[in-house]
């Protein structure tokens, strides 16, 4: 259940922060408006407290980890969002992502 509870929660942080970034991106590229970019910093703080709840206590380990979700998360991200198709080459990439987040993440520790 600890596996279980930590992915999600890598999701919801790749949820708060990719789209947070999303939303400050569309409020000041694509001028819709401060709005919108405050909503992108509410999403980006709530991204901070999010990792808190990750059941590791290694901050460094935490954030390690997330970086590889990260990647994935803003290549699906572009897929749902703006119609981007990534090559092979970024799915091999984020597949290599999602490899050290289970080594880093779930290994087996002594």
């Amino acid at each position: 259940m600890t596996v279980v509870r930590s992915l999600l929660l890598f999701a919801l942080a790749a949820l708060a922060e990719i789209g947070g970034a999303w939303l400050v991106w569309q409020g000041w590229r694509e001028h819709r408006g401060l709005w919108w970019i405050a909503a992108g910093v509410l999403a980006l703080g709530a991204y901070g407290f999010v990792a808190t709840f990750q059941p590791d206590p290694h901050f460094g380990r935490i954030l390690a980890a997330y970086g590889g979700v990260f990647v994935a998360g803003s290549l699906v991200w572009g897929i749902v969002m703006d119609g981007f198709r990534p090559d092979r080459w970024d799915l091999a990439g984020a597949a290599l992502c999602l490899l050290g987040v289970a080594v880093i993440m779930y290994a087996p520790r002594g």
